[in-house]
């Protein structure tokens, strides 16, 4: 018998077919569960839980995300939180390093610092400088690009160590919110689009 996650791939075809890519979209579709108003009134909130959960989807959206990638990469980037979770089996899929991008006062020193606007305020991503070699090839990755403004400045904090960033990676991203145009000319894959 057939589970409900099998058939996110149809029995032997690759995730990076076109085929393969539709099944995955569908199935991204089924798991991820939209709940209203959370975490404030307005906000429509992208839940990616039950589709972690799922691990043969989970392996064909990490598959598939690996199938994008257009070059060779020697770290992956996730962002804080959820980014993290996609980043490591991403990196692992890629044969290359993972890098966490946190919160600001989130890791012991040296760090890196990055500040940015929020909407009401300002926030800061950091890494620890000495896991990003001058010169390497990054991925950044997240769950979602909403305004672009997160993944912008983890942009700027891995240039600012001297790396290149090859490219961003996401689950989903809010078409709406225009995240992109803040990514500058850095090749962008989504698997889902939302208006």
């Amino acid at each position: 018998m057939t589970s409900p996650s099998q058939a996110a791939r149809p029995a032997g075809e690759p995730a990076g077919t076109l085929a393969g890519r539709a099944a995955v979209l569908a199935r991204i579709d089924e798991l991820v569960r939209l709940v209203p108003d959370y975490p404030q009134p307005g906000v429509l909130f992208r839940d990616i839980t039950p589709l972690l959960a799922d691990g043969e989807a989970f392996a064909a959206v990490i598959d598939q995300l690996a199938a994008s990638v257009g070059g060779p990469v020697d770290l992956v980037a996730g962002m804080e939180a959820r980014g993290f979770l996609l980043a490591a089996p991403l990196a692992v899929a890629l044969g290359a390093g993972v890098i966490p991008v946190r919160k600001a006062g989130k890791l012991p020193g040296p760090t890196v610092v990055e500040h940015y606007q929020l909407e009401y305020g300002e926030a800061s991503v950091e890494v620890h400088p000495f896991t990003v070699p001058e010169g390497s090839r990054v991925l950044v990755v997240d769950d979602v690009l909403a305004t672009g403004g997160t993944a912008a400045a983890t942009v700027r904090l891995i240039e600012s160590c001297g790396a290149h960033v090859v490219g961003l990676s996401f689950l989903v991203e809010l078409d709406g919110l225009a995240g992109r145009q803040q990514l500058g000319e850095h090749p962008i894959d989504v698997l889902v689009h939302v208006p």
